[in-house]
């Protein structure tokens, strides 16, 4: 899948982390990348263009900026070849999701009983 051979550079992946939020100046994700990764601007400028080549990010010309936006149909076909592994942790996210469920249950029936026991009387 050639998706992840994209994905599998940490400042790309960063990049899209910075896009997912909306729209960003080129410059601005220049910045947040060059003080995280300590890399030159023509090096995050290459990295956005394997993105852009690659299909993960969009650009738009306004005025002498250059605007960004994550391409989700990559992103898609890398989701739909994880499918075939989500067994291996689906189970396991459910689960936690239950015990996380029984813990604040657990913890409103307590704050429930303390609030409607009277004052001074022994809590059990």
């Amino acid at each position: 899948m050639r998706a992840f051979d994209i994905l599998g550079d940490p400042v790309r992946r960063r990049i899209l982390e910075l896009l997912a939020d909306g729209e960003r100046a080129a410059g601005d994700v220049g910045a947040v990348v060059q003080e995280e990764f300590g890399i030159s601007q023509p090096a995050v400028s290459q990295h956005l263009k394997v993105l852009r080549e690659n299909g993960f990010a969009r650009v738009r010309a306004e005025g002498a900026r250059r605007l960004y936006a994550v391409d989700p149909e990559p992103l898609r076909e890398a989701d739909v070849w994880l499918e075939h592994f989500r067994r291996f942790w689906t189970p396991h996210l459910d689960a936690l999701a239950t015990e996380l469920a029984r813990g604040k249950r657990g913890r409103r029936l307590r704050e429930q009983r303390a609030a409607d026991s009277p004052e001074g009387e022994e809590k059990s």
